[in-house]
């Protein structure tokens, strides 16, 4: 076992998949002389040589689109995108090709490539750094969407996605990638894509999340314990595409109230999806409205007002009371 941190993590589980399988490479910007943006991959072309951590041209369409032709041709890419939000450029390719093969080529073709990403905010970065877009990718069929919010899940998740025959967006949350340490095995593990995980247990309040927002839930669901000894059950979903909507189902059956968090703007965000999974399948469990708990419908904002923007633990616990105090009639 190593005592690491999610970026730590991630570096391990590159470096095992790489021992392990001399068709998994490294592409992106400054990924191997530098080590890339976060060092995620420092040391890694040293090591398997530059043919197979590769230096690009700042041009995310060429990375996704080599990646692509790679994949369909015997490799298993990793491509790297700076931040998520740089990967615009490359939307084309994606949505259109990267997605699309397996279908378009009836199962004779399919895709292994994982794209890393970092997201969220936090960090004090200018503009395009800090969005969380991860719905839009959530949205388009033939991508998976992962996001880990441990070390633990970021190595075996990351190794499971590399193991995936079709193509998985691996959104890695920046502002915790050194927040905290774990324990997590130093051999090859996998942790299955699609599987959300029970953070914590509780009766009263079902409250979903995801990267860095579940240490925010975990903080926020602790206050409304102290202050109104209201027991929250916190989930984190692990994987936004396709969601466990079984584990949804279950919670809310247990608590019959849901707060949904995330730091993604709330119009057409992930959680108005958890919401009507809630409605499909728990609907009369619910003694109150699922709430939203999001960032807000504008440009993510400048260092000045990132606070105001991100979720934070007593927004989150405004949520929990909300849902909690609701009374049938009632105008929220």
């Amino acid at each position: 076992m190593a005592n690491t941190t999610i970026i730590g993590a991630i570096a391990d589980a590159l470096r095992v998949a790489m021992r392990r399988d001399e068709r998994v490479m490294i592409l992106g910007e400054d990924v191997g002389v530098n080590g890339g943006v976060f060092r995620a991959t420092e040391g890694l072309q040293e090591e398997f040589g530059e043919a197979r951590v590769m230096d690009t041209p700042l041009a995310e369409s060429a990375i996704i689109g080599a990646s692509v032709g790679l994949a369909v041709n015997g490799m298993i890419p990793i491509a790297e995108i700076q931040f998520l939000a740089f990967v615009y450029p490359a939307y084309e390719q994606l949505v259109s090709h990267v997605a699309r093969i397996r279908m378009r080529s009836q199962g004779r073709f399919t895709v292994p490539l994982v794209v890393r990403a970092p997201y969220g905010g936090g960090i004090r970065a200018p503009e395009l750094h800090c969005d969380s877009p991860e719905v839009i990718f959530a949205h388009t069929p033939g991508l998976k969407v992962v996001v880990p919010s441990t070390p633990y899940d970021a190595k075996g998740l990351l190794l499971a996605a590399i193991a995936d025959p079709d193509p998985v967006l691996f959104l890695e949350p920046m502002h915790i990638y050194r927040s905290f340490r774990e324990e997590v095995p130093e051999e090859y593990y996998t942790v299955p894509i699609g599987k959300a995980r029970l953070a914590q247990s509780g009766t009263d309040c079902s409250l979903f999340a995801w990267g860095a927002m579940l240490q925010v839930a975990m903080q926020g669901a602790d206050m409304v314990r102290k202050t109104h000894g209201v027991s929250v059950e916190v989930i984190d979903l692990r994987t936004l595409s396709p969601l466990d909507r079984m584990a949804i189902r279950d919670s809310v059956l247990k608590t019959g109230r849901a707060v949904v968090l995330h730091e993604a703007p709330r119009n057409a965000g992930l959680g108005a999806e958890i919401v009507a999974t809630i409605n499909d399948l728990a609907l009369d469990a619910l003694m109150a409205p699922v709430i939203r708990v999001t960032g807000y419908d504008t440009p993510y904002p400048l260092f000045a007002l990132e606070d105001v923007y991100v979720p934070d633990a007593a927004r989150v616990a405004q949520g929990i009371m909300q849902a909690m105090n609701y009374e049938i009639g009632a105008r929220l």
